[in-house]
C-alpha cells in the first residue's frame, strides 16, 4: 500500500515542494526513511512510533519505507513528522486513501501525539497556497498561517484531532489570524540634548534610507541617536510586512502568530561572527543583516567586530540579499537594510583633541579607524562627528522639536518619492537610486555638477561615492521639498562623507549642515 502526502522544504524564505510516500511491503520489520534527511528527520521514527502508541495504534508488522522526494534536495527540521505520521496513516487504512490529496502538512510531534510548533509556518502556508492545497500546521502556529491570506488552514491541537477530522467526527474551524501589534516603544528625540547636527544627519538618513556612522567619544550620544531612528520611520507596508515576517518565520521568531508594522532594529553585539551576521551555521539560517531586512541595522562599537564579519556586509547593503553557499546547496536570505554605526575615535575612546586626549594621537585615531576598510565605509552615506556634549547642552531645556516632528517632515520625504517612483517607474527610496532611474530622478543644476566635479577630480569620491553623494543631495532636496538638486543639497552631502574632496572642492568645514529644530 502506497500513500501520500505534502510537505515542504525551506531554502531561505521559499518553500520548495516535497513529496512525503510512505509504503507496506513485506519483508523485514523495519522503519526506514530515505530522501536526504538530516539527524532530525531521521529520528522521526521515533517520535512517529511513540505517537501511534499514544493513539494506541500499533505499528504494522510490515517493511515500512518512508521516502522523501526529490531525494538530491536536502531535507532539514523536525516539521516532517506530522506528514509523514499523517502518510503513514493512509497507507494503514486509518485514514482515506484520499483524504490527504488536497492538503500539505507541517509540524513535530510529541511522544503524546500532541502537535508542536514548528518554524516557518507562514511561507509553508503561503507555498502551499500557490501549489492549490491547504496546509495543516500545529495549533500554536495556526495564527501565523492565517496570515497567508485566502489559504486554507487546519491548526489541530493533537494527531488524534487530524483523524477524526478526516474521518468526519470532529470538524476544526480555521484559525483566525494573530494579533498586529504596535511594536516596542520608541524613545524620543526630545531626550537627546544638543547635538543638533546628527540630529540633522539622523533626520536625512530615515528620509532616504541611507547608511550613517557616528563616531565620537563616549557618553556623547551615539547610541542614542541610533535607537531613536526607528521611531523617525513609517510603519511597513503591506509588501514590506509580508517580506520581513516570512524571514521571522523561518527564524521561529514569530510568537502566537502576533506581527508588527513597526520597522525591524537589530543591534547584535561586536562578539557576533560572520554567520551570526549573515546567516548560516549548520542549518543555513537568516543572520542579523536579514532579520533587520526592511529595518535597521545598528552596530555599535563598529571597529571592535572582526574585519572578515564587517566585510561581509559589503555585498548585502550593495544588493539588498544574502547568499549562504553550501556544499550541497546556495540559500538566498533578503537583505535590504539600512545600516546604522557607532564607533569611539580611538582606541582609549577620545581622540586627540579635548579633555582626557589620547596620548598617541593621532597614530592612535589612525590605527583604530583603519579596522574599518575602506570599501565598507565607501558605502556608508553620512559619515558625522559626533562631539562631547557641554555643561551648557545638558542645562538647557529639552528642545522644542522631537520625535513627532521630525517623522513628520521624513514621511512628507518617503511620499515625495513613492510619488515619483509611481511616476518614473524608479526604486521607493532615494538610496536605491541608480542609472537612468538617477539621472531622471536627481539631476544636478549647474554648479552642483561643477561642485561634483571638482570633489571627484580632488581624488577623495569614487565612483560610487559619486552616486551615494547624488542620493543624498536628493534627500536633502526633498527634506526642503525642492524639485531640484542644488548645489547647496550637493555641499551638505559632501560635508557628510568626511572626505578630503570636501575642502579639496571648496566645501570648508564653515559651511555647516543646515540645523534641524529637532
Amino acid at each position: 500500500m502506497l500513500a501520500r502526502c505534502v510537505s515542504v522544504a525551506f531554502q531561505g524564505v521559499e518553500a520548495r515542494r516535497v513529496e512525503v510516500e510512505a509504503q507496506l511491503t513485506g519483508g523485514e520489520v523495519k522503519f526506514y526513511i530515505v530522501g536526504l534527511g538530516d539527524k532530525a528527520v531521521t529520528e522521526s521514527r521515533e517520535r512517529v512510533r511513540a505517537a501511534f502508541a499514544g493513539l494506541g495504534l500499533a505499528m504494522p508488522s510490515r517493511r515500512i519505507v518512508v521516502n522523501l522526494a526529490p531525494a538530491d534536495l536536502p531535507k532539514e527540521g523536525s516539521h516532517y513528522d506530522l506528514p509523514i505520521a499523517l502518510a503513514l496513516m493512509a497507507a494503514m487504512g486509518v485514514l482515506p486513501i484520499d483524504a490527504l490529496q488536497d492538503w500539505a502538512a507541517v509540524g513535530e510531534l510529541g511522544l503524546d501525539g500532541q502537535i508542536a510548533p514548528v518554524a516557518g509556518a507562514l511561507p509553508a502556508a503561503i507555498a502551499a497556497d500557490g501549489m492549490g492545497l491547504g496546509l495543516i500546521c500545529p495549533e500554536a502556529n495556526g495564527p501565523e498561517a492565517a496570515w497567508a491570506g485566502g489559504a486554507r488552514i487546519l491548526a489541530p491541537r493533537s494527531l488524534i484531532s487530524v483523524v477524526n477530522h478526516f474521518r468526519g467526527s470532529q470538524v476544526m474551524r480555521p484559525p483566525e489570524p494573530g494579533p498586529m501589534l504596535e511594536g516596542p516603544a520608541v524613545a524620543d528625540l526630545r531626550d537627546v540634548r544638543g547635538q543638533e547636527a546628527a540630529k540633522r544627519a539622523l533626520e536625512i538618513a530615515a528620509a532616504g534610507g541611507h547608511n550613517l556612522l557616528f563616531v565620537g567619544p563616549p557618553g556623547s550620544g551615539k547610541s542614542m541617536l541610533a535607537q531613536r531612528l526607528p521611531g523617525l520611520l513609517p510603519p511597513l507596508s503591506a509588501q514590506e510586512l509580508l517580506e520581513t515576517s516570512m524571514v521571522h518565520s523561518v527564524a521561529g521568531l514569530i510568537a502566537k502568530g502576533a506581527l508588527t508594522r513597526a520597522r525591524p532594529f537589530r543591534a547584535p553585539h561586536h562578539s557576533a561572527s560572520m554567520a551570526a551576521l549573515t546567516g548560516g551555521g549548520l542549518k543555513a539560517k537568516p543572520g542579523e543583516v536579514s532579520l533587520a531586512h526592511n529595518g535597521v541595522l545598528f552596530l555599535d562599537e563598529l571597529p571592535e567586530f572582526t574585519p572578515q564579519a564587517l566585510d561581509s556586509l559589503r555585498q548585502p547593503l550593495e544588493t539588498g540579499e544574502v547568499t549562504v553557499a553550501r556544499a550541497n546547496a546556495h540559500v538566498r536570505y533578503p537583505a535590504r537594510v539600512q545600516l546604522v554605526a557607532a564607533m569611539n575615535p580611538c582606541k582609549c575612546g577620545h581622540g586627540g583633541l579635548g579633555k582626557g586626549a589620547c596620548g598617541k594621537a593621532p597614530r592612535c585615531q589612525r590605527d583604530y579607524q583603519h579596522k574599518i576598510s575602506g570599501p565598507l565605509l565607501d558605502r556608508i552615506d553620512l559619515q558625522i562627528e559626533v562631539p562631547p556634549v557641554t555643561a551648557t547642552d545638558l542645562s538647557l531645556p529639552p528642545p522644542a522639536q522631537g520625535t513627532a516632528e521630525a517623522a513628520a517632515r521624513v514621511a512628507q520625504a518617503w511620499a515625495l518619492q513613492a510619488e515619483r517612483a509611481q511616476n518614473t517607474g524608479a526604486p521607493a527610496l532615494n538610496s536605491r537610486l541608480e542609472g537612468d532611474a538617477l539621472q531622471t530622478c536627481a539631476a544636478l543644476d549647474e554648479g552642483g555638477r561643477a561642485l561634483l566635479a571638482r570633489a571627484a577630480e580632488a581624488g577623495g569620491l569614487t565612483a560610487r561615492g559619486w552616486t551615494r553623494t547624488v542620493r543624498l543631495a536628493r534627500t536633502i532636496a526633498d527634506l526642503e521639498g525642492s524639485g531640484a538638486v542644488r548645489r547647496l543639497h550637493v555641499a551638505e552631502a559632501l560635508i557628510y562623507r568626511r572626505s578630503p574632496a570636501a575642502e579639496s572642492s571648496g566645501v570648508t568645514a564653515a559651511l555647516q549642515p543646515k540645523q534641524s529644530s529637532a
